[in-house]
């Protein structure tokens, strides 16, 4: 399998980051539209509780993303050895 490039490692964390916020965001959305009644917030804290447990997946992919970029962009920043 071919390594990513640095750009395709930037791609895949911005598509990520970007799902998170929309994660967030629908969330919020459903969290204003239930009634405040004992279902309502229920149903409210696993809303919250899928949202944060889905972010911190992400969030985790994103660490390994950046580590990988960042080791990639380390190594190709490096200097090759001169061969005599």
């Amino acid at each position: 399998m071919k390594t990513p490039s640095t750009t395709q490692l930037r791609t895949a964390i911005d598509v990520l980051n970007r799902l998170a916020e929309r994660l967030k965001n629908d969330a919020e959305h459903s969290l204003n539209q239930l009634p405040e009644t004992h279902l309502g917030d229920a149903y409210a804290a696993r809303i919250r509780t899928r949202t944060d447990e889905q972010t911190l997946c992400i969030d985790a992919v994103v660490s390994q993303l950046e580590s990988c970029r960042n080791s990639s962009n380390s190594m190709t920043e490096q200097p090759a050895p001169n061969h005599v």
